[in-house]
Parts: C-alpha cells; sequence; structure tokens
C-alpha cells in the first residue's frame, strides 16, 4: 500500500482552501494561503505544505490566528508601507502590502514592506520570488518564536529566523533564490520527524543542557542548532533587528509558539525590501547576473540557490506531487468535522 497520493496542483489549492473555510477563516485570507500552500509543495517543500493546514486550522479554532482579520495599510513616508495583519494570517497581510510595494519600488527605485502582528509566514522565498517576477530584487526576513540560544549559552532567545533573497531574470523567474533559516535546518523539519516518531540527524538540534540530541522530542524542548555557529546566531540577530525590531512586532523571546494551542497570537513580523536593479546599477544588473550565474553553472555539479526548486516546480506543474496520505487523512478529518 502506497503511502503517498498524487495531486494537482489545482487540487493541492483546492484541498488546502476548503479546509481552512471550514476551519473559520474568510475566503479573502484562505485563497492566498492556499495558493501559497500549492507553490510551497510544487517547489518540494513537503514540510511547509499541506502538512501545514491542520496546524492552520487548529490555530483558526483556538484563537492563535484570527481567520477572518482585515489586514491595515498605512503609508507612512513615501516608499514605506506598514500593515497590521490584526493577528490574521501573514500571507493576505504581504498580499495587501505587495500591491503598495512594487509599485513604489518601481517609482522611486526602493520601498520598504513593514508587517506587524503577524503570524508563520510559511516559505519565504515564495514571498520574494514574487518581487522578483515582478522585475524588483526582493530581499526579505521574517522572526520566530525563540528556538535558538545565544553564542555560549543554552536558553533560546532568537527564532530560526529565516532570511531570502530573489534577483530578478530575464524570463520572470529569479535566476537567484536563497531562503535559509539561521538554524542548521527549519525546526518545522524537527516538528515533522516528531510526528513520525523518526531520529533527527546529530547537529540538527541539542538538548536543554546545550548537548546534541538526536531525539526530535528532546531537541524541541531544548534549542536548534544554528548553521555555522556563532555565525547563525549572528544571522537570526539580524533577522530579528529587521522582522520584529523595524516593525514593531513581537520579539521571539515573547511570540507564543507556532505548534500547539497555547499562547494566543504570536504577533511576528516581516519586513521586505524591494530594489529596481536597472536604477542602482545603471543597466548593468541583468549582464552581471548572467555572467555570475553562468560562472557557477559552467562547473559540472555547481548548482546555483533556488536550482532545485526549479526543477521540481516544472516537474510538479505536468505531473503533479506525491502528497502523504496520512495528511490527506487528517485534513479530510478536518473536512467532515461537524461545525458548531
Amino acid at each position: 500500500m502506497t503511502n503517498t497520493q498524487i495531486l494537482t496542483l489545482a487540487e493541492i489549492e483546492d484541498l488546502a482552501l476548503r479546509a481552512l473555510v471550514a476551519a473559520g477563516t474568510s475566503e479573502a485570507n484562505a485563497r492566498p494561503l492556499a495558493i501559497a500552500t500549492a507553490a510551497t509543495e510544487a517547489d518540494g517543500v513537503a514540510s511547509h505544505g499541506l502538512a501545514y493546514i491542520p496546524i492552520y486550522c487548529e490555530h483558526v479554532l483556538c484563537g492563535k490566528v484570527d481567520g477572518q482579520a482585515m489586514p491595515q495599510v498605512s503609508l507612512p513616508r513615501p516608499g514605506v508601507v506598514v500593515v497590521d495583519a490584526a493577528t490574521g494570517f501573514a500571507h493576505p497581510a504581504i498580499d495587501a502590502g505587495f500591491e503598495r510595494l512594487m509599485p513604489f519600488a518601481k517609482e522611486q527605485g526602493i520601498a520598504a514592506l513593514a508587517i506587524r502582528n503577524s503570524y508563520n509566514c510559511g516559505v519565504l522565498g515564495y514571498h520574494t520570488y514574487r518581487l522578483a517576477q515582478a522585475g524588483l530584487l526582493g530581499l526579505g526576513f521574517t522572526n520566530a518564536p525563540a528556538s535558538i540560544a545565544p553564542s555560549g549559552g543554552a536558553k533560546p532567545v532568537v527564532g530560526t529566523n529565516p532570511f531570502s533573497i530573489a534577483a530578478p531574470g530575464p524570463n520572470g523567474a529569479p535566476t537567484i533564490l536563497i531562503d535559509q533559516s539561521a538554524s542548521t535546518i527549519a525546526k518545522s523539519e524537527v516538528m515533522k520527524h516528531a510526528r513520525e516518531g523518526k531520529p533527527i540527524p546529530e547537529g540538527w538540534a541539542l538538548a536543554p543542557d546545550g548537548t546534541p540530541t538526536t531525539d526530535p522530542e528532546i531537541g524541541l524542548k531544548g534549542s536548534m542548532a544554528p548553521s555555522g555557529g556563532y555565525k547563525g546566531v549572528g544571522i537570526a540577530l539580524l533577522t530579528e533587528l529587521m522582522a520584529a525590531a523595524m516593525t514593531g512586532a513581537t520579539l521571539g523571546i515573547d511570540a507564543s509558539p507556532f505548534s500547539g494551542t497555547m499562547g494566543g497570537p504570536p504577533k511576528t513580523g516581516q519586513f521586505f525590501v524591494a530594489v529596481d536593479p536597472g536604477v542602482t546599477s545603471g543597466g548593468a544588473f541583468g549582464d552581471r547576473l548572467a555572467a555570475l550565474a553562468a560562472a557557477i553553472h559552467a562547473q559540472e555539479g555547481a548548482h546555483l540557490p533556488g536550482d532545485g526548486r526549479r526543477a521540481k516546480r516544472a516537474c510538479a506543474a505536468s505531473e503533479g506531487v506525491a502528497v502523504s496520505v496520512a495528511t490527506l487523512s487528517k485534513i479530510n478529518a478536518l473536512l467532515a468535522a461537524p461545525r458548531a
């Protein structure tokens, strides 16, 4: 008996949309999250795809996320967009901000978007990818509940805190897409291993006393291992400054977990910078980027960040995506559950 089922991207989007709406999310808020879920599955990042839909639904039902929230957009200065997500999902707040950010960046050469009182934005590179599709260099930051300890310490103070940069290519897709967290691996991967009862490789997480562990449950009680030691902590701090301090969002040390039902809305934040590279480079950006990419691809076996996702995306569009049957069973159970 197979453990997976092939779904088209349209089927994935529809399933995610119906589950979110059934849990109490407005269709306007559920739609961008469902679209992102399908795109994430297409990119091969299953840990942030349909597997997260039951968690999103649980958080709507318990009040950790307001499924009916209406993001509030303000423009405090030329080229600066601020969105209060109102403890709703990050995706509709980002959509509302991008509607102003993109034209501002094209008009002025550069613009910034700050989002506060938000929630898990899923795969950060999905959002910077969209900026690159618009011909803009996209830089993004998002903070998360504390799970990384400072250098020399054992108590978490900052989250896995991803950053992403997408460089626009000539064909509407980014030539380079960097999307990485400050930890050796995303915390969702450790959570996934815990759900499946599988050990984690040494180097992914640390026990509460700071020693390495291969037990995901112990790792989740301890801290995530920073990528590159103190350098990973530096990246986490940089992202915390940009996504929390610069936006007025909640610091990771005060944010409720992205898993479970305890703690209320996390109220974390995102920060994006969009730049018109033609303005800053005097028109040389495209040639420079192409030369850099060619130098890397000329080496046998070498690849650019984003190459793997690009290949999987092309395959998924024509062949669909293999989705965990266990995940589908959880979602179908949510859809079948009676609602008050």
